[in-house]
């Protein structure tokens, strides 16, 4: 731990239990991948083949909105866990098609979207993003942090789904 964020961390506990506001000091920023689609690649076939499909419903599905490739990368009964979206395959293309009307683009050779990591183990892949948001006590500042998709994959489609999104 670097001296000051060691120094931080003793302040904040000191004030915290002296019952004092202390603020803390920024986060290090999240940062992208410099070659993203490096890390949707791995040595195990099955982890590769995996990574592949996240990568797909990245750049078709949520970058492209192709959502009409969406039974290539998602089983019929896709589960979801975003509070927002139905269940099954027809309710997440339902969400993005008529309820958030997204409207499908080209689709680019590499995907756009800043990715900090990619982790698969098993069935699963979780694709770790950059995430910019405005400062809320600072409207002329923004910081930045990390949004996630985490994929249970079966017979080599996205079969369940979590994010940290909440209720709209």
């Amino acid at each position: 731990m670097r001296t000051s964020h060691y120094m931080a961390l003793i302040l904040t506990v000191a004030g915290t239990v002296a019952g004092i506001a202390v603020p803390s000091f920024a986060q290090e920023p999240v940062v992208a991948a410099a070659d993203a689609e490096a890390l949707f690649t791995s040595p195990d076939p099955r982890l590769h083949a995996n990574k592949q499909v996240a990568y797909r419903i990245v750049r078709d599905l949520l970058e492209a909105n192709h959502w009409d490739k969406a039974d290539q990368y998602l089983t019929e009964r896709y589960i979801q866990h975003n509070p927002n979206a139905a269940s099954g395959r027809a309710g997440v293309v339902r969400y993005f098609t008529e309820i958030l009307k997204r409207q499908p683009g080209p689709i680019p050779d590499k995907m756009k979207t800043p990715v900090a990591f990619v982790t698969a183990e098993g069935d699963l892949v979780t694709v770790g993003y950059v995430r910019q948001m405005q400062d809320p006590k600072d409207s002329s500042r923004t910081y930045t942090t990390t949004w996630y998709d985490t994929w249970r994959f079966v017979d080599g489609k996205a079969d369940e789904h979590w994010d940290p999104a909440v209720r709209n």
